[in-house]
């Protein structure tokens, strides 16, 4: 019997679709979860330099647990490339205002930073509310 490792081609992928409800859950298990289904590593036939992941829909991004104090005391920074151009704010501001950008960064961090990582976040759609306009796909759960 002959053992041979299948490799996957690109255009023979087929994606799913999964939902995932952020509601109560920590953020760094949460995009563990999620950087996982995106790179394809919950698949069999896992093959690290093709794009073999699900898309996935993250709702109620609103309403995602930062754990002890993180949301006063973990800082997001971006430096605007002018002089003095440091830019920090809470994680606490920053569910505030624009909610889905707490998932996006976390689970980016955690992708292959490589052309193929840019390619498989763009799976990735983040909602901060309950609704979504993915529903002709037909998600499965996470």
């Amino acid at each position: 019997m002959r053992r041979e490792t299948t490799w996957l081609k690109t255009g023979r992928v087929s994606k799913n679709w999964r939902i995932v409800d952020a509601e109560g859950k920590p953020l760094g298990r949460l995009a563990v979860d999620i950087a996982n289904v995106l790179m394809g590593k919950h698949r069999p036939d896992y093959t690290p330099h093709v794009d073999c992941g699900d898309f996935v829909i993250v709702t109620n991004a609103s309403k995602v647990e930062l754990t002890g104090r993180k949301a006063e005391q973990k800082m997001r920074r971006h430096y605007t490339g002018y002089p003095d151009g440091l830019k920090m704010e809470s994680y606490g501001q920053v569910r505030q205002r624009r909610p889905q950008a707490l998932i996006e960064d976390a689970v980016r961090r955690m992708l292959p930073k490589s052309r193929l990582g840019r390619v498989m976040l763009s799976g990735l759609k983040v909602y901060g509310g309950a609704e979504h306009p993915h529903a002709s796909q037909s998600p499965t759960p996470l």
